[in-house]
């Protein structure tokens, strides 16, 4: 099962940052997950599920189709329900929406599921997914002190961000740091608009290649606030846009 909107409200300090709700872009994702047989997987509130496909939309009369079996036990279970959630995934994205009013509609021996054309969608970043590697352009810094010599002040350049984690660059004549060591009072400036304040686990230290006179650290950020969720969406979500574009 989905986790509820209210929830998922309750764990991202609210839904704003993940709300799409302008007519044109609530059809575009709808045509993407169409176009491309995106699975999608309907969840009822009493517990039914049925995983099918979007078949059609029809934005005049405000309907959506979705791919079903006439004789399904799932499908009339699913109708029954007095809500139900769709979910679907575009690459490292995960869509949920509200499938109000599902109903079957017979076509002799095909059958689709017909509910309301959302008037919202909601787009969140998997935790477990994307990585995105800052813009060339942009040089991203980690700030922070040394965690065995307290008067050292660090300035590490971070190589890529997802949502629960980050790698930096240790350059070599930097005194090593132990994998399981935890690093409080980070200050990561991502870019002009996002400077988060997190502390990050370091999980395993590792090469690059001979030349790179350093090593990678992995970290996973600890316990991340909700407004730090938030501004690391946003900041993967406007890189991945800008890296479309120059690679349009």
């Amino acid at each position: 099962m989905p986790m509820p909107l209210d929830a998922l409200s309750a764990a991202h300090g609210g839904l704003d940052d993940f709300r799409i709700s302008a007519v044109p872009e609530v059809l575009a994702m709808l045509k993407r997950l169409q176009d491309g047989n995106v699975i999608v997987h309907l969840n009822g509130s009493d517990g039914a599920t049925y995983t099918t496909t979007l078949w059609s939309m029809d934005a005049l009369r405000g309907v959506i189709s979705f791919s079903a079996e006439a004789e399904s036990n799932q499908v009339q279970s699913l109708v029954e329900s007095a809500d139900a959630v769709a979910v679907a995934y575009l690459d490292s994205i995960k869509l949920q929406f509200d499938a109000i009013g599902l109903v079957v509609v017979h076509n002799g021996r095909n059958a689709v599921l017909n509910c309301a054309m959302p008037r919202e969608l909601f787009r969140f970043q998997r935790r477990s997914g994307f990585r995105v590697r800052p813009l060339l352009r942009s040089t991203p810094m980690a700030r922070m002190r040394h965690p065995a010599i307290h008067e050292m002040p660090l300035a590490l350049r971070v190589l890529d961000v997802s949502i629960g984690g980050c790698a930096l660059f240790l350059p070599d004549d930097v005194p090593p740091l132990p994998p399981g060591v935890v690093l409080n009072g980070v200050q990561m400036d991502l870019d002009v608009d996002t400077r988060i304040h997190v502390a990050l686990r370091l999980q395993h230290v590792t090469s690059i290649n001979p030349d790179s006179r350093g090593v990678r650290l992995g970290c996973e950020i600890v316990n991340p606030a909700s407004d730090v969720t938030r501004a690391l969406q946003r900041y993967i979500d406007q890189t991945q846009k800008r890296q479309r574009l120059l690679n349009g």
